[in-house]
């Protein structure tokens, strides 16, 4: 059963940055845009490029290795070379915590 787990102090996401944190499991990119926090799994599609090294551009997040492209929102494919998206992960802020529902 999902269950949200935290992962981040919001003070530790600065506005437009992107991390990887490691819970459950799972490598997820983490990112603040607009205030909002985003987590998406962190591993491109693609070639398997770590997603966390990558930058937020709009509202896309775009790997590292050969600029493929994916909406922070949705985790939807939104530029080449990817063609498959990635998982999206809920995500909320509790106090100072960022939770991600794993």
């Amino acid at each position: 059963m999902p269950k949200f787990v935290a992962v981040a102090k919001a003070a530790q996401i600065a506005e437009g940055t992107v991390r990887c944190v490691e819970t459950e499991g799972k490598r997820i990119a983490l990112l603040r845009k607009g205030g909002e926090f985003f987590a998406l799994a962190d591993e491109c599609t693609h070639e398997g490029a770590p997603l966390s090294e990558g930058t937020v551009d709009g509202d896309e997040l775009r790997c590292p290795w050969h600029d493929a492209c994916f909406n922070i929102r949705t985790g939807e494919a939104t530029a080449p070379p990817a063609d498959t998206g990635v998982a999206r992960y809920n995500v909320r802020v509790a106090g100072d915590d960022v939770e991600v529902e794993v």
